[in-house]
């Protein structure tokens, strides 16, 4: 019936100069039709860009992709597990290198990718930074630093830890290496020391003290490109009106620790902080509230500016819904992207290497640590977000595997970072295991 409505109504306009008119009732039918029929409403575009080979010119966003205008000023992009999951993705196999006790198991990756055991032996290794001899340095929950040293550029897998670099921490998630210091972020303490990358570390120096404990307990620390020192402290709930404004916020300091401002607030626990390359933008990665639904609200990725207000605890994204009919909602800034709910959205990386095909340059990967709550589980997984024209326009899996099929875990990503030589680094804090990301073509 639609068909036959629809040629009518063409018909009718060629033999009219009625155009708009005509239109209006063409549009008019269409819907009416599909009322009729039941059709389910349209979803967003699903299919995966192109990849070419390395080396081309990225393909143009696949058609009927709207590039999300300015960032920020535009609709969120939403994503979940659904649109999100890639059909071409094909297993492989975890390289395993020798010397390294580990049971062999599948991951799920785009084809001529590959992934392969670079550390194991770690308690909690979180997130990671390299310094500029190219040695890698981790944080371990477990209260340590570790530094692994790259030998021509190069560093080799290992079994077991190197001693560590620094140790006695207060649960160190997190690090930054920026005018001759390392920064570790600690739940109740921003540290620094002197640095050199074939040396020890100076004397500790506590620049950011006495941050609020209880609750989410990770403290992520990054400079900015105005020099700044930022810091995450998650909400000590999962709702609640906060008594201290630096909780669910993220706070700037001078890198010395004075100077604090809080910068943005109403993010219940953002986790992963990055600055988008030739932009100044901030970027979070965010875990939203539990216990409203399996799909309610969303988890996000998204960009932070000073004086931003996101809405938690009174207000759900990403269209700020009342937490209860008392709640006002004005004034709340909406989420760039908006991902699957419950996932726990840990490390992100803005992608600049060669090494991978072009159509991956300047887009974002994003770790999913997978959720504690969800039924389903959300699995544990590596995102990528694909970007045209500087703007977010895609949410795909990138590497998958880590659950099996009766939601069970052999481990969960949790940092990532860009390696040197293009590589990707990825921690898994149940593994305790490092992973090396390459291509081959």
């Amino acid at each position: 019936m639609l068909r036959r409505a629809v040629k009518g109504m063409i018909g009718a306009m060629g033999a009219r100069t009625g155009y708009l008119v005509s239109a209006l009732a063409l549009i008019s039918i269409v819907l009416a039709s599909c009322a009729e029929a039941g059709a389910p409403a349209l979803e967003p575009p699903t299919r995966l860009p192109t990849v070419p080979a390395a080396g081309n010119t990225p393909p143009a966003s696949p058609s009927g992709v709207i590039p999300v205008p300015t960032p920020g000023a535009g609709p969120t992009l939403l994503s979940n597990g659904r649109s999100s999951a890639n059909a071409e993705l094909v297993p492989t196999a975890l390289e395993i290198p020798p010397g390294i006790s580990f049971s062999p198991k599948t991951v799920y990756l785009p084809s001529g990718f590959r992934m392969a055991v670079l550390a194991a032996g770690l308690g909690s290794p979180r997130f990671m930074a390299f310094d500029e001899a190219g040695n890698l340095l981790v944080a371990d929950e477990s209260g340590s630093v570790y530094r692994y040293m790259a030998r021509g550029g190069v560093i080799a897998p290992s079994d077991h830890p190197p001693p560590p670099l620094l140790t006695g921490l207060d649960n160190p998630s997190s690090i930054a290496i920026h005018d001759g210091y390392l920064y570790v972020g600690e739940t109740s303490r921003i540290t620094r020391y002197r640095y050199a990358a074939d040396g020890t570390p100076g004397a500790r120096e506590v620049v950011v003290p006495n941050l609020p404990t209880g609750g989410h307990f990770t403290r992520t620390v990054v400079f900015g490109p105005d020099g700044k020192l930022y810091v995450s402290v998650g909400s000590s709930c999962n709702i609640c009106d906060e008594t201290d404004e630096r909780r669910a916020a993220i706070l700037r300091y001078n890198p010395d620790g004075s100077g604090y401002e809080r910068f943005a607030w109403g993010l219940r626990n953002a986790v992963g902080l990055a600055f988008q390359p030739g932009t100044g933008l901030l970027w979070a990665t965010v875990n939203e509230r539990d216990n409203q639904g399996n799909e309610i609200p969303p988890d996000l990725v998204t960009i932070v500016r000073k004086g931003e207000n996101f809405g938690w605890p009174h207000c759900q994204p990403p269209d700020a819904r009342p937490q209860t009919p008392a709640d006002v909602c004005t004034g709340i800034t909406p989420p760039t992207i908006g991902i699957q709910a419950h996932s726990a959205p840990l490390g992100l990386a803005f992608y600049t290497g060669t090494i991978f095909p072009s159509a991956y340059r300047s887009d974002l990967f994003v770790v999913q640590h997978g959720s504690w709550n969800r039924e389903p589980p959300a699995p544990p997984q590596v995102l990528w977000i694909h970007f045209a024209g500087g703007q977010p326009v895609e949410v795909k899996d990138f590497a998958t595997g880590w659950q099996l099929a009766d939601g069970s875990r052999w481990g969960r990503p949790a940092g990532i970072v860009q390696a040197p030589d293009g590589s990707l680094i990825v921690s898994d804090d149940q593994a305790g295991l490092l992973y090396r990301i390459s291509y081959q073509a």
